[in-house]
């Protein structure tokens, strides 16, 4: 009974928040579009569906997002390895302000974060006159709406997600092990490769899962600091639910990517059940 009394409330927040939810967007999805007030008639249809399949634009949508998603993954955990590692050696006083100016961005507003980046990068921001004072170029350069734009802000939003799992990872492994390395004559570089990499391996694949899994659905960032062409699942969603207001359509889309999205989530439970 006392088990009973702890798990339901655990229960009933997962059915209300995450199945009924689940549950109304596939009737959404197997319904049929309607001029009216919503815009979808409920009913048993594969339409929304058949439209992903038979019109390209949803399949490159859902390809540039895994893209995006996957890239935003990999350079999180380019910087994160030497950002967890610092923070991990530091002596544990230093170590608790390191953690805290990591997760500083996130005690700010994150459109106020992306604001700054959109000050920094535009025409007449920082960075190009930077450039122009030095003399490296003479015009502003197009860093603003381009992929590199959006990268950089989708890192610099998930990279928290990266490092954390890292820390705790290099937080538990043995020093001796490297210091055992570099008595033998052992490089730095080959000291990570040969030790640090294949021990923290599976934390690093848990981070790259914990960015590639909410960057894959991401819209403010590609939406104010991609490039026009960029259309990624999530923006095509909001054009779908609030432009065409073709929410069967929408709905499946979501569907679909919710699926495609459950194979890395079922690798991360994995991998966090083997740590």
């Amino acid at each position: 009974m006392g088990r009973l009394a702890v798990l339901a409330p655990v229960w009933v927040w997962l059915l209300v928040f995450v199945a009924a939810p689940a549950g109304i967007l596939l009737a959404i999805a197997l319904a049929e579009a309607d001029s009216g007030l919503p815009p979808f008639r409920l009913a048993w249809s594969l339409a929304g569906f058949a439209t992903l399949t038979q019109d390209a634009y949803y399949l490159d949508a859902l390809l540039a997002a895994l893209r995006i998603a996957a890239m935003t993954a990999g350079g999180c955990l380019l910087l994160a390895y030497p950002m967890a590692m610092g923070i991990a050696r530091a002596v544990p006083g230093r170590r608790v302000l390191l953690l805290a100016a990591l997760m500083l961005p996130f005690w700010t507003g994150f459109l106020l974060r992306v604001g700054a980046w959109i000050g920094l990068l535009r025409d007449e921001g920082w960075i190009n006159g930077l450039l122009m004072g030095l003399g490296i170029t003479d015009e502003p350069l197009p860093l603003l709406y381009t992929e590199g734009a959006m990268l950089i802000g989708m890192i610099h939003a998930y990279l928290p997600f990266a490092v954390l799992p890292l820390f705790a990872a290099l937080l538990r492994l043995d020093p001796t092990l490297g210091e055992a390395a570099a008595d033998l004559g052992a490089r730095p570089a080959t000291i990570f490769f040969t030790v640090t990499l294949p021990v923290t391996l599976p934390a690093a694949a848990a981070a790259f899962l914990l960015v590639f899994i909410p960057a894959a659905g991401e819209f403010v960032i590609p939406e104010l600091m991609g490039p026009p062409e960029a259309q990624l699942v999530g923006r095509v969603l909001w054009q779908e639910f609030f432009q065409n207001r073709d929410w069967p359509v929408a709905a499946a889309l979501a569907v679909t990517l919710l699926v495609l999205l459950l194979i890395p989530i079922r690798l991360f439970q994995r991998l966090e059940a083997r740590g």
